[in-house]
């Protein structure tokens, strides 16, 4: 069977990296974090004190890291999770110091390019499902299956908190309300590569939507673009 490349974008907490995970593991892809990729940048720099103006102390740090996607040892379901110069960082990456900052350091020019590098290298084989915000636009414009995925602001801080509750950390609504708010405006208003809809993606509103029904959804999109990709071949 033809493999092909879906990229999923949107706004923070609409649902991207869940839905990701299932729909590769559904179709034996690849899942790409990349919005995990520039949280593990934004954790080196905060652990080695890097000042986001200074763009020789970003180029050496630059150089000193290496974010690779690993199954843990003893997990079952196949899902990979997040490392960072051999490290196990998927806890420590999704914390809220590093949400507050990770919009500031994902603007920076140079560490986009580099991220967007490895990205594209990973994805010349396709069978991929890849989430961020600039996928369909910067990473694979030639994506075969574009999707951007949106949900009211107040849909997506109750899910975000759950989602940190989940991990033990007590954070307030209003204060995830903040935070998603200046996500949302760092990432719109960039100069390099902002989050924007490309021209052909297919919006999905996942306000009300289950996440059973949600990857239900993007998985009938998949399928018809890979029968299409077949079809193509074979003619």
């Amino acid at each position: 069977m033809n493999k092909i490349i879906i990229a999923i974008d949107g706004y923070s907490a609409c649902g991207k990296s869940s839905t990701a995970k299932a729909v590769a593991a559904a179709l034996g892809y690849s899942y790409i974090d990349s919005g995990a990729m520039y949280r593990a940048v934004t954790l080196y720099f905060i652990q080695h004190y890097v000042s986001l103006d200074n763009e020789r102390e970003i180029s050496r740090a630059l150089n000193n890291i290496e974010i690779e996607f690993r199954i843990p040892p003893g997990r079952t379901d196949g899902i990979s999770e997040t490392y960072l110069n051999g490290l196990n960082v998927e806890e420590e990456i999704r914390s809220m110091f590093v949400s507050d900052m990770v919009s500031d350091v994902s603007k920076i020019p140079q560490v986009r390019r580099f991220l967007v590098a490895q990205q594209q290298k990973m994805g010349k084989k396709k069978g991929i499902v890849m989430d961020g915000r600039d996928i369909g636009t910067v990473v694979f414009p030639q994506a075969e299956l574009k999707l951007f995925l949106t949900a009211d602001i107040n849909e997506r801080a109750r899910r975000r908190q759950a989602e940190l509750l989940a991990k033990e950390q007590l954070v307030s609504l209003k204060e995830v309300i903040e935070n998603l708010q200046k996500r949302d405006l760092i990432d719109t208003t960039r100069a390099e590569s902002p989050l924007r809809k490309a021209e052909d993606a297919i919006e999905i509103d996942t306000t009300f939507v289950t996440f059973d029904e949600q990857v239900e959804i993007v998985l009938r999109k998949a399928y018809r673009k890979i029968m299409y990709a077949a079809d193509e071949v074979s003619q």
